[in-house]
Parts: C-alpha cells; sequence; structure tokens
C-alpha cells in the first residue's frame, strides 16, 4: 500500500486521502523544511522564540528604551505578523531529581527531612501554582511586488530569513534575545506541544520524526499495511 512523509508535499486535491476525522487532514501544515513552515493553503510562515526579560525589574530609563525599540521594531515589521504566548507547567523533573540524589546521599537525619520536605514543597508548587510562558512571534512571507506570491522556495527562505534578522537585530536592544528556529525537528516539536499538552511532557516527536515519523501508514482499500 501507499505511504505518505510527515508533512508531505500535497496538492489541495490529494487531501482527500486522509482518514476521515484524522489529525493529518485537520492539520494545516503541509511541509517543514529548513526551519520554514509550509500551509496547506500555500502560504509559508516562519516562526521565531523571544527570550522575555522581566520589564518591571528595569530601571525607568530602560523602560523606556524598551518601550522605544519593540515601537521601533513594530514599525518595520511584517504585515502578517502574530504574536503568540505558551503556557506550560515547569518542568521540575531535573531539580527533583537533584534533591533525591542529595537525600539519599545525605546521613544527618535532619538535614534529610529539610530535603525532603523541599522536595514536596516544589511539587506541590509545580502542581497548583509554577507555569513558565514561552513567546514566539510568527511572519508569513509576503512575496515580492503587490499580488504576487509565486516564488521560489530560495526567495521564500531568503525573505523570511531577513524578516528573522530584523526581528533580532531591533529586539536585541530591548534586551530580548531571539532564537531563530531553523531545526525542523524543533518546529515539530513545538507544533506537537502546542496540540498535544499533556502528552508533550513526555514525548518529543522531533528528535526521531525522520527513522519513526516521516512515513505514516494509510487506510486504503479496507486494507492496513
Amino acid at each position: 500500500m501507499s505511504k505518505w512523509k510527515l508533512f508531505p508535499q500535497k496538492t489541495e486535491k490529494s487531501f482527500g486521502k486522509y482518514y476521515e476525522n484524522s489529525t493529518q487532514k485537520w492539520l494545516p501544515i503541509e511541509n517543514i523544511q529548513n526551519g520554514i513552515v509550509r500551509l496547506k493553503d500555500g502560504r509559508y510562515i516562519k516562526v521565531i522564540e523571544v527570550l522575555p526579560v522581566n520589564f518591571y525589574l528595569k530601571s525607568e530609563v530602560e523602560q523606556e528604551n524598551i518601550i522605544y525599540y519593540f515601537a521601533s521594531y513594530l514599525k518595520i515589521a511584517p504585515d502578517n505578523l502574530q504574536i503568540r504566548v505558551m503556557t506550560q507547567r515547569a518542568d521540575i523533573e531535573d531539580y527533583i531529581g537533584g534533591l533525591r540524589h542529595l537525600a539519599e546521599r545525605e546521613q544527618n537525619d535532619a538535614c534529610k527531612n529539610m530535603i525532603l520536605d523541599e522536595m514536596e514543597f516544589v511539587q506541590g508548587l509545580s502542581e497548583h501554582i509554577a507555569i513558565k510562558k514561552r513567546f514566539f512571534i510568527v511572519f508569513e512571507y509576503a512575496g515580492k511586488g503587490f499580488g504576487v506570491r509565486e516564488n521560489s522556495f530560495a526567495d521564500v527562505c531568503r525573505a523570511l530569513g531577513d524578516e528573522a534578522y530584523k526581528a533580532q537585530r531591533y529586539l536585541s536592544q530591548c534586551g530580548l534575545e531571539v532564537l531563530n528556529i531553523n531545526d525542523d525537528g524543533a518546529l515539530i516539536d513545538l507544533f506537537y506541544s502546542l496540540i498535544n499538552k499533556h502528552s508533550a511532557q513526555f514525548v518529543k516527536p522531533g528528535g526521531f520524526a525522520a527513522d519513526m515519523l516521516d512515513e505514516v501508514h494509510m487506510f486504503e482499500g479496507g486494507m492496513v499495511d
């Protein structure tokens, strides 16, 4: 039977080959290549991540500079731009593992009890309060010239790369670090975590997508291979 690659190149006519009500049919992503996302409607988008700073811990002068440079970036930013925030429960596994290791080696009962109390406190905090937020900027390839949408993929990569560079240059003046997500596996992990918030804590498909997720069996003629 036939197989298809993860986020395959397909035309609109081929969309009917997906399972009815399947994630593949619903997902708007057609392909991910060189850090560029191609949507099923033919658009190209680029995703960058912005590492935040605590605005309220800055001095008054620093706050004014952040506002000024951020406003300057918005003036030259692409017309089709989105700022997305992803909220996740804080990952404390490494920290808890370190405390557990210390508790196992600690011979002083009083110190050991303090470590165990700390573990219990942090775990309770994580379940009810502790969260982390990730900030992303998403912009769309606009094409060259009025009404022009048909350009080579190299043109798309170059144009979106320029937009990512401009964002890095302007936002760095705000004290913000910008991560240009060029790794396809990292993008797969990101989109997977947006759709599957719970299972994304344990599964990272981007790391082995080329080996295990690049070919997905399709249903055809009542037979599954």
